[in-house]
């Protein structure tokens, strides 16, 4: 999405040079945070390379809710809406290269290209979906059944994100899952 929205500014040769600085391209390390739970969500974040992963803390524990890889948008869409403080921490788990835009920067764009409007929609009917699934999933789905669900329609995330994260993800321990794949 990110690509297509920078095409859309240069090709207005009008407004490029206005808005050719609010896009902040940035390269960060694994396990740096770029939002933490609490603080209220200023930005936007589309991943180029790398993966983010949005979780909480439950009594000391964390939860993962979801991971972002290449090409997706990335934001407490609750908090930057809102404006109220983040039910979310998003943090990298890869060295990772995005390009953020400030919600101020990204409302301005709003103004000049009413068409962004329908991606953003997109990007919030998306990501409730994915909250929609992961609530009926914790409901109704064994820990082994929500494996199996990753396995066949998330392979980048089983290839890529550390066990750890993974049990989060599915509301498991460590140990659980490691049980669980090895009666595979």
């Amino acid at each position: 999405m990110i690509d297509k929205l920078i095409d859309l500014v240069k090709n207005d040769k009008s407004n490029w040079e206005r808005f050719q600085n609010i896009f902040v391209e940035r390269e960060i390390p694994s396990k740096t945070i770029l939002l933490n739970e609490g603080e209220i969500a200023s930005q936007l974040f589309f991943i180029k390379k790398g993966c983010l992963r949005m979780w909480f803390n439950k009594d000391g524990k964390d939860i993962t809710l979801q991971f972002f890889f290449e090409g997706q948008a990335v934001a407490s869409i609750e908090s930057l809406l809102s404006v109220q403080p983040s039910l979310f921490t998003i943090e990298s788990i890869e060295p990772t290269s995005f390009i953020s835009i400030s919600k101020e920067n990204f409302e301005l764009l709003h103004k000049h290209y009413p068409a962004l409007k329908e991606g953003f929609q997109e990007i919030i009917l998306q990501r409730f979906s994915n909250y929609a699934s992961l609530f009926l999933s914790r409901i109704k789905d064994t820990p082994r059944e929500r494996y199996e669900d990753l396995i066949k329609n998330h392979p980048e995330i089983i290839k890529r994100v550390a066990q750890h994260y993974i049990a989060s993800y599915l509301g498991i321990t460590p140990i659980s899952l490691s049980r669980i794949r090895n009666r595979k």
